[in-house]
């Protein structure tokens, strides 16, 4: 059985498949607790610090809505305007104060390994809500417990990783996850924006099944899970050469014709034209629930590292 209490989660590297099979399992569990009770006491007492140097919707507020749904608190900032960065506070130096206030610290912020910097100054537990172009590891898992949820099982699917391969965060972690199970894995975007090399090095060495793409049409009958990210426009180093790609990969209703008819969609969100509106009407979309799914991963998450369970 994994010990968390005390533990960072900073990238899906770190965690073997029987530490992400234990989260899944904790997974389930506080959903069943949230459908009889909706709120627990768990975490009475306890303080989650939340601090996005990076905007965010649903990470911050699944954080944040975990951490209440378990009797904590939340204390934080969405921004770095109002706080003392502003007055050239260190990054460092504002972890180390955080650190004196909270239990648990949850940081979002544009430099890669700023979570693992963060992570050896504070005595917290430190969890990576995205570094940069890095990682993103509680979107990976709560991606796998809705692969589990809708497929019941990851070994054996063929998963087909859509889009920004390069920047996307959010693949990157999942690309690391998926690599303790048996899966297939079609890597499909435009040439310039192909998972980085040091991430395929990896999937290489733990002798996973890749095959790099450049068009879904030729893939998606094959395919068990889809997921799909937008073109990331923030990373880019010029508008010209977003606008070049950004309508690369879009996911049209007739493309689905030749899916399979459970074949699922996932998406990190937010979306721009990648995943059109009309694809949520049908069955194969479930982005939604991934957003449900995140809170009872999240929950699992900051109760395993306060060691209450």
């Amino acid at each position: 059985m994994p010990s968390f209490a005390g533990r960072d989660i900073i990238s899906c590297k770190d965690l073997s498949r029987e530490d992400i099979l234990y989260i899944m399992e904790k997974a389930r569990f506080m959903e069943d607790l949230v459908r009889r009770n909706g709120y627990v006491e768990m975490l009475k007492g306890k303080i989650l610090a939340t601090l996005f140097f990076e905007p965010s919707t649903r990470t911050r507020l699944s954080f944040e809505t975990a951490m209440h749904r378990l009797g904590g608190s939340v204390i934080g900032f969405s921004s770095v305007e109002g706080t003392s960065v502003m007055k050239g506070e260190s990054f460092e130096d504002t972890i180390r104060t955080v650190d004196q206030y909270a239990d648990v610290i949850v940081v979002r912020h544009p430099k890669p390994g700023s979570a693992r910097v963060a992570a050896e100054v504070a005595e917290a537990p430190v969890i990576n809500a995205g570094d940069g172009l890095n990682e993103h590891p509680t979107q990976a898992l709560l991606d796998i417990y809705t692969i589990l949820k809708e497929k019941g099982r990851v070994d054996g699917l063929t998963i087909g990783l859509v889009g920004d391969l390069k920047h996307a965060r959010t693949m990157h972690s999942l690309a690391y996850a998926l690599a303790n199970f048996k899966v297939t894995l079609y890597l499909v975007s435009p040439r310039q924006l192909r998972m980085p090399d040091e991430i395929l090095d990896y999937l290489d060495s733990r002798g996973v099944k890749y095959i790099e793409v450049d068009r879904i049409e030729d893939v998606i009958s094959e395919i068990d899970v889809m997921y799909v990210v937008r073109v990331q426009k923030e990373r880019f180093k010029s508008i010209e050469e977003y606008e070049r790609v950004k309508r690369s990969y879009v996911i049209e209703p007739e493309i689905l014709r030749k899916a399979k008819s459970d074949m699922i969609i996932l998406h990190p969100l937010p979306r721009t034209t990648e995943l059109p509106v009309e694809i949520d009407k049908t069955p194969h979309a479930k982005y939604f629930d991934q957003v449900r799914n995140g809170v009872y991963v999240r929950m699992a998450i900051l109760a395993l590292v306060l060691g209450r369970i």
